[in-house]
């Protein structure tokens, strides 16, 4: 027992002034104290309840997941019927009701065009069915009906998506620990603390940055375009507020073999050389790269539609082909809307419209009452726990005492150091955690009284009741760890804040409740040699 070495003294004292110090920074910012810029200030951040910010919740619009499907079937339907051996002719295409449809020319081809589409189906998840249900009606007339179980697959993975572009989206401007989780089939939890400006989020995360190239139709008659009249193969798009050109509300486009903007590689504002306006200049990956150069090169003098978010932007001539990956967007941009729409692009696009169905802000006033709050009841539960230990222990208590200060410094310098997000479940864990941070020691001191009222000598007693109690507490904390592990791993937002905590707590607590006190123990026992113990 009185066998401590000073290499672990160092040790331990070591480890607990480090993880202390890194807490001071947040105690200072809580404080409203400068902190010296010349020393490293790691802090803990604090989550949307306690620094204010914004809640939004998004919602996708499962129609648009359906229509987008049956137009990347009838790409695919006539990509591969092209480039089948021999070619598979068909005609127009009906999109109606939800469903693809078309004739072959050829009846003796049918069984051909019947392997090509299997092929382009796919099982939908764990369902056992695809996501395509093929028909063949009248000998020749080819129906393509998407499934339910194709569908939901198709609607999860674009949230899924979805998530991952707003995060990226919210990162690039330079937030600090979103809350980004999907809630239910086709909604968008979004919590950002610390943000003062939610109509810069809205915008940003609500732009689906959908882009695509697509050659201008010049021979559809002006009058049919401004009717809305598109030609066969043309699609009519209207041009974005303030891109108009010579008064043109909109144009027709092919409908069919543009590029998407899904193979970009960066997206950057800058400014257009000749009238130092904002653009944003985009660059193709390789295989990107090269269709943009075939297009250019095919349709030299032809015009093409720069189409965000089914808004033209501009229609630039190609005047010569753009071999070199790259290219220009130009419009109505101010230098704000250019720089978001390249963190847009950046981040890709997203798969489906998201909408704000909901919208909450947390001032940081409620935010600075709910920690004034905490931290009062924090002060009341560690004076009366405090008060309880030095009347119950005498010594022991305020070794105790002493320990659980340390404890609570610990666990806010490694949340600091990890970048973790204190929320207000998250005080409701530390105050938790000073009442469970004695629990240790409550088990040793109450162990070494039982040794000392069965005749054990002292040095004995204290060596039995920390080598006893120890099972016991090790077995609690190992129950209480795997019960944060599972809050962590199945909760969100405020459930993890109160888990991370907890788990933190539980590795400090037995740490200073443990070792530390019995180094301190030690120490004592080893200066004093008392005969008796006031415990």
């Amino acid at each position: 027992m009185l066998d401590f070495p000073i290499w672990k003294k160092v040790w331990f004292w070591g480890i607990a002034l480090v993880c202390a110090a890194l807490a001071l920074p947040s105690l200072f910012s809580v404080a409203g104290l400068p902190w010296p810029s010349a020393l490293p200030h790691p802090q803990v951040n604090l989550g949307l309840d306690l620094a204010g910010g914004s809640h939004i919740l998004l919602e996708a619009d499962d129609g648009q997941v359906a229509q987008q499907r049956i137009e990347n079937m009838e790409e695919s339907v006539r990509g591969r019927f092209k480039a089948a051996d021999p070619a598979i002719a068909i005609g127009d295409i009906s999109r109606t009701n939800g469903r693809l449809s078309f004739m072959l020319k050829d009846k003796t081809q049918v069984d051909a065009a019947r392997d090509e589409l299997v092929n382009l189906t796919n099982g939908a998840g764990l369902t056992g069915q695809r996501d395509w249900d093929i028909r063949v009606e009248d000998g020749n007339r080819f129906i393509l009906t998407p499934t339910q179980e194709g569908l939901d697959q198709a609607v999860s993975d674009a949230m899924d998506s979805a998530v991952e572009v707003v995060r990226k989206r919210i990162d690039a401007l330079g937030t600090r620990e979103p809350t980004i989780i999907r809630q239910g089939a086709n909604r968008i939890v979004v919590q950002v603390p610390g943000l003062d400006n939610p109509d810069s989020l809205k915008k940003l995360i609500g732009q689906t940055a959908k882009l695509e190239f697509k050659l201008v139709d010049d021979n559809a008659a002006p009058n049919d375009v401004a009717q809305g009249i598109a030609p066969p193969g043309d699609e009519i798009v209207p041009y974005a507020e303030g891109s108009e050109v010579g008064g043109v509300k909109a144009l027709a486009v092919k409908r069919l073999g543009g590029i998407k903007g899904d193979q970009l590689t960066n997206a950057k504002q800058g400014f257009e050389q000749q009238t130092n306006r904002p653009v944003v200049t985009i660059t193709f990956n390789q295989q990107g790269g090269a269709k943009f150069a075939e297009l250019t090169q095919q349709n030299v003098n032809k015009r093409f539609a720069i189409i965000l978010d089914g808004k033209v932007l501009s229609a630039p001539a190609i005047n010569e082909p753009i071999l070199g990956g790259s290219a220009q967007i130009s419009g109505s941009f101010t230098v704000e809307s250019a720089t978001q729409l390249a963190i847009a692009l950046r981040s890709g696009a997203l798969p489906v419209d998201l909408t704000v169905v909901e919208e909450r802000t947390v001032g940081p006033d409620l935010g600075a009452d709910s920690i004034r709050k905490g931290l009062i009841a924090m002060g009341i539960g560690s004076l009366l726990v405090v008060l309880l230990m030095i009347g119950s222990y005498g010594r022991f208590g305020i070794y105790a005492t002493l320990a659980l200060v340390i404890n609570v410094l610990m666990i806010l310098g490694i949340m600091a150091q990890i970048g973790t997000t204190l929320t207000l479940p998250g005080i409701a864990g530390f105050v938790l955690t000073i009442g469970a941070a004695v629990d240790a020691n409550v088990l040793i001191y109450e162990r070494i009284r039982e040794e000392r009222k069965r005749g054990r000598r002292v040095i004995t007693a204290v060596e039995n009741g920390y080598k006893e109690a120890s099972r016991a507490i090790y077995d609690a904390n190992i129950t209480n760890f795997i019960a944060g592990v599972l809050l962590f791993a199945f909760g969100s937002g405020p459930v993890r804040g109160f888990a991370v905590v907890l788990i933190i707590g539980l590795f400090t607590s037995v740490f200073t409740g443990v070792a530390m006190t019995r180094m301190w123990v030690a120490g004592w026992l080893r200066r004093k040699r008392p005969a008796d113990l006031n415990i």
